[in-house]
């Protein structure tokens, strides 16, 4: 047993100390890609916060907060149009139960007068435009937005991200279009985790140019609710241990993965993401009110992200 120890040990330790050396200078061993641009203030849904989500009147108002992201969610409609909307069915946003795939566009409802908004229950939006868009009449409203064909006719390539929580989906995305950089799925997520705690990840290739992170609370509560208060605050203090690391993501950022907060409390949380920053300098906030993360954007180049369910149709 101590033979062994005597070497393990050693091993040990030099494999502790090369994985902390590379960790904290990945570009001995990576070559950080370049990007094509780097968001600073993202409005989910389109600012759906502030307006109906998803409307053309949502983007327009997120954009005259300074918002240079837009990240939408697109569907297929029985005719082959791409549309923007968070669900398949449309019961909780027209009302009627209806998947957007049984209709073509022009039978597509309108939206409710009002809608509650994501992560705030008990607030809604409202709005005068009620009618969901093409995405390609976003392309055209907004010519130089960082979406599988459309985005090559569109010349999208360099500014248009896939986003998908599930690697299925996020499969048949990269196989509609290859070009596009990709974000994190779940489970790449968990691995990514994994070999940091482990210490493998300075030596394992990252293909993806985006990690689009929810703040730790936001991801206790839609994830892993818990009904006893106290068992949801230590679960929060445990997530934000875990994934809010330094050096994880000052490692990610200097092999060429930006990192952006997805922060989509109301107003009264505005504190939060700056407590947060300190977590990397290039950490960006993500949200669905535009107008109260204004204090944060920087003049940059204006990009959609398309975090597409089923952009390629299924």
């Amino acid at each position: 047993m101590s033979s062994v120890l005597y070497y393990a040990l050693p091993a040990l330790g030099s494999y502790a100390v090369l994985s902390i050396f590379f960790l904290r200078r990945p570009r001995l061993l990576h070559t950080p890609g370049v990007p094509a641009f780097r968001p600073r203030l993202g409005a989910h849904r389109g600012g759906s916060g502030e307006r109906l989500e998803n409307t053309m009147e949502a983007m327009e108002n997120a954009m005259a907060q300074r918002a240079d992201l837009l990240e939408l969610d697109c569907q297929l409609t029985r005719d082959g149009v791409v549309v923007v909307s968070h669900d398949e069915n449309l019961s909780r946003q027209s009302g009627v139960n209806r998947d957007v795939s049984s209709l073509e566009f022009e039978e597509l409802p309108l939206y409710k007068e009002e809608l509650e908004v994501y992560f705030s229950p008990g607030h809604f939006a409202h709005g005068s435009d009620r009618h969901m868009v093409r995405l390609e009449d976003v392309f055209q409203r907004f010519p130089r937005m960082p979406i599988a064909s459309l985005v090559r006719h569109f010349d999208r390539n360099e500014i248009t991200i896939w986003a998908s929580e599930k690697s299925s989906i996020m499969k048949k995305c990269q196989a509609a279009n290859p070009e596009m950089p990709l974000s994190f799925t779940r489970c790449r997520v968990i691995r990514l985790l994994l070999l940091y705690y482990l210490g493998l990840l300075p030596f394992v290739p990252i293909p993806e140019k985006f990690l689009l992170c929810f703040l730790p609370t936001i991801i206790n509560r839609t994830y892993f609710p818990f009904s006893c208060s106290g068992l949801n605050q230590l679960s929060a203090v445990v997530t934000k241990w875990l994934i809010m690391r330094k050096s994880l993501i000052q490692h990610l950022e200097q092999r060429g993965v930006q990192v952006r907060l997805r922060y989509l409390r109301a107003r009264r949380g505005l504190a939060q993401p700056s407590r947060h920053r300190s977590a990397a300098d290039q950490l960006a906030p993500w949200a669905g009110h535009p107008q109260s993360l204004g204090v944060f954007t920087v003049n940059g180049a204006n990009d959609i992200v398309s975090s597409s369910g089923y952009a390629t149709g299924t």
